[in-house]
């Protein structure tokens, strides 16, 4: 015969008296209290210094500055005076320029005593990203430029590459493609800065390893104004044999002409090239941007400035 099972009685509620039933319901007060607190942002001041005391920043990724540029924005100073404050750092002494050396550099132009600035307090890491960013958004910077400031970041601050890319508000594969022309022969390099061949041409000339084959062919192209596509076809043919025979050879003395270059580049203001060739022969190009560039340089030989 089966024995009922027992149930367990009244369960945990004959445990719990009534009173406490009753007050467990009941839910305390709360009472909120809201303070509220005044808080105040102070905006970053402008104000007038000395231009005598500021000072650029020698890490700042542009290291070329325009002159005809530089002297048109000087004029609009003269007349308007400097509309952006600079962003400056201070240092020991002196300020230091973090955003705004090419204002700086007119304003001197421009004969002004005092420029505005805003003071601001960053660390090495965050100066470089907001110098490389105005000059990025300025288009300031020639690609190597660029480039060189990208690996500054990567290697001195220990940044990835998509790392560098966020703080600098580009994509991955534009900085990578920014930092392998530094791969290039570095006279391949002064071309591109000098605006001889473009960052296309330079991107290509990346497929040839050799140093001296490289800079002969970044010469082909501004000799005989090649497309990025011709040149893309050129490099086939120079890795298949085919355009071995056109292929030119540096003089051994090449690099007395390059010196000169650089003495004429001095006396005229104004970029020269000499083209030289085994036989001693070949022939110098003076490059000017406006007509105001020419006539100087017409000045200065009619006048025998030139020696």
């Amino acid at each position: 015969m089966m024995t009922a099972k027992r149930g367990l009685g009244k369960g945990l509620n004959s445990l719990i008296p009534e009173d406490s039933k009753v007050a467990s319901e009941v839910k305390p007060k709360v009472v909120e209290k809201i303070v509220e607190k005044e808080v105040i942002v102070k905006e970053p001041t402008e104000i007038k210094v000395n231009i005598n005391s500021v000072e650029p920043n020698r890490e700042q990724p542009r290291k070329a500055f325009e002159e005809d540029s530089l002297e048109e924005l000087a004029e609009s100073i003269r007349e308007y005076g400097i509309l952006q404050p600079l962003l400056v750092q201070k240092r020991d002494g002196y300020y230091e320029i973090i955003a705004g050396e090419r204002r700086w550099r007119a304003a001197k132009k421009a004969g002004l005593k005092e420029i505005p600035v805003v003071i601001r307090d960053y660390s090495d890491q965050k100066i470089v990203e907001l110098s490389l960013i105005e000059n990025i958004q300025r288009e300031d910077l020639n690609p190597i430029e660029e480039a060189q400031a990208y690996q500054r970041l990567v290697k001195e601050y220990n940044l990835k590459q998509d790392e560098v890319a966020d703080r600098v508000f580009k994509s991955r594969a534009a900085v990578t493609n920014s930092m392998r022309l530094l791969k290039l022969d570095n006279r391949v390099q002064q071309m591109l800065i000098d605006d001889m061949i473009s960052a296309g041409h330079a991107r290509a000339l990346l497929a040839i390893e050799d140093g001296d084959k490289q800079y002969n062919v970044a010469m082909r192209i501004f000799d005989e104004k090649l497309s990025v596509r011709e040149i893309e076809k050129l490099i086939k043919d120079i890795a298949s044999g085919k355009d071995e025979k056109k292929e030119k050879t540096i003089p051994a003395n090449d690099f007395v002409y390059r010196q000169y270059e650089e003495k004429l580049n001095s006396v005229f203001g104004s970029k020269v090239i000499i083209h030289n060739k085994d036989n001693n022969k070949g022939k110098i190009e003076i490059n000017y941007g406006s007509r105001e560039e020419f006539e100087r340089i017409m000045e200065l030989i009619e006048n025998g400035h030139v020696k």
